[in-house]
């Protein structure tokens, strides 16, 4: 498959719009699912040390023989470790089997004020090299103004949940002014795939609304990270080449949020 990556402000990395996630994986299913996502074709892989699975996405990252310069992989500092993020990374790195993190995310924001102190945390790391770029997930645009009111570095990507029916193009503009990737999680969870409008789309173009709903994130030039523990499925979420919406199937979508 060809997916395009987005170029990540102040990063020496670029993001693939397309990833893998990973959420409510454990143990052997969560090894095995990375290892037929690579197979598919991502090249773009979401954890979090909440997740508890980061030992098994390294191992199979490592056993899929993926040159790990194409693999681009998310990792995510819990709000409760506020005050222990180099520990945090470097357990993380250890246990994904990796120097450096492409992209590390403060979670949730932290409770009690201690956003930007976090955030000074994240900035440092990723200067000393231990991770690529930086980011949030789960913020608002006042709280991204806020870090970058106090610090003068933006986060590079804010991952929220995101799918069709939360579509907001004043969220979408939000994060473009301000020069942030939007990056979407739980696209299905989100999201009525029997709904007539992708129903109807996903028959026009011989697809299942699921890559529907995927290629509707890509056009948009949003981040979007299915997830899935079935090889047939993941390998399907990964077949978005063959056809592209118009611009009236987008609007048509994009009116699902309405």
């Amino acid at each position: 498959m060809t997916i395009p990556a987005l170029p990540l402000a102040g990063a020496p990395v670029a993001m693939p719009l397309l990833g893998f996630g990973t959420w409510q994986m454990r143990g052997e299913s969560a090894y095995q699912a990375v290892r037929d996502a690579l197979e598919a074709g991502y090249r773009h892989l979401d954890t979090a040390t909440m997740y508890g699975n980061e030992a098994e996405v390294g191992r199979a990252l490592k056993d899929s023989g993926v040159p790990r310069d194409e693999v681009f992989v998310t990792t995510k500092l819990p709000p409760e470790r506020a005050g222990k993020e180099r520990a945090t990374l470097d357990a993380s790195r250890r246990a994904l089997g990796l120097d450096a993190i492409d992209l590390w995310l403060i979670h949730w924001p932290p409770g009690r004020g201690r956003s930007v102190a976090v955030w000074r945390e994240f900035i440092q790391a990723r200067d000393q090299g231990l991770t690529r770029a930086i980011g949030v997930s789960n913020y608002g645009a006042d709280e991204i103004d806020e870090l970058t009111k106090e610090t003068g570095e933006t986060p590079a990507v804010n991952q929220i949940k995101f799918g069709p029916s939360l579509y907001d193009p004043s969220t979408v503009t939000a994060h473009r002014d301000r020069g942030v990737v939007l990056e979407g999680y739980s696209p299905f969870k989100t999201t009525n795939l029997h709904d007539p409008v992708l129903t109807g789309i996903a028959a026009t173009h011989g697809v299942d609304p699921a890559r529907v709903v995927l290629r509707w994130h890509i056009q948009h030039e949003i981040v979007v990270i299915p997830k899935s523990a079935t090889p047939e499925r993941i390998a399907r979420n990964a077949d978005l080449d063959g056809f592209v919406l118009t611009p009236d199937e987008m609007a048509a979508i994009d009116a699902l949020g309405q």
